[in-house]
């Protein structure tokens, strides 16, 4: 097994808030990207990990649930959200450390091929899938889980985590 893994790039990394690209073809490179995304999203014992958070620009992304299969998705689209809301604490890979309630609609519809090319569509099942899902998706466009919260918030989350970051390079 190939035990290869990607960089995370945190905040204040602009790749970030760099909208991805879309992708053209499923390629056997674009299925090595996601195996070494995948150990990656192992590794960090994660639930999520969008091709932004290891410096690329391509819109794919991938949910490994506990006890579930992986869902890897190329350009995915949120075909339709319920207007019901619902509120589930996040994190994120590049904001190591920090967790805030997030408000999103409480299910999605999302549109995707998957690593092979299929056409699928998938209506989240749980509200970690949900929460996870989106969250991924945003971060192809640029988003991040803090953008939902007040500007407050966002701001003190974003301070502590980008002197951690500078903190952590400081020792390295």
């Amino acid at each position: 097994m190939n035990n290869q893994l990607y960089t995370i790039i945190t905040v204040p990394d602009a790749v970030l808030r760099t909208k991805a690209h879309h992708v053209e073809t499923v390629t056997d490179d674009l299925r090595r990207v996601f195996g070494i995304m995948h150990n990656t999203l192992i590794d960090a014992e994660g639930v999520g990990l969008a091709a932004n958070q290891v410096n690329r620009l391509e819109r794919i992304c991938i949910v490994q649930l506990p006890d579930e299969p992986k869902i890897c998705m190329v350009n995915p689209e949120i075909i339709w959200r319920s207007e019901e809301k619902a509120v589930f604490t996040e994190g994120c890979l590049s904001i190591p450390g920090h967790f805030a309630d997030v408000l999103r609609p409480a299910t999605i519809r999302v549109a995707y091929l998957d690593e092979n090319g299929v056409k699928q569509e998938l209506e989240s099942r749980s509200p970690l899938e949900n929460a996870a899902i989106q969250h991924e998706i945003d971060h192809l466009d640029g988003i991040l889980f803090v953008d939902y919260l007040s500007r407050l918030k966002r701001d003190v989350i974003l301070r502590k985590a980008e002197k951690e970051t500078r903190l952590r390079k400081d020792i390295l």
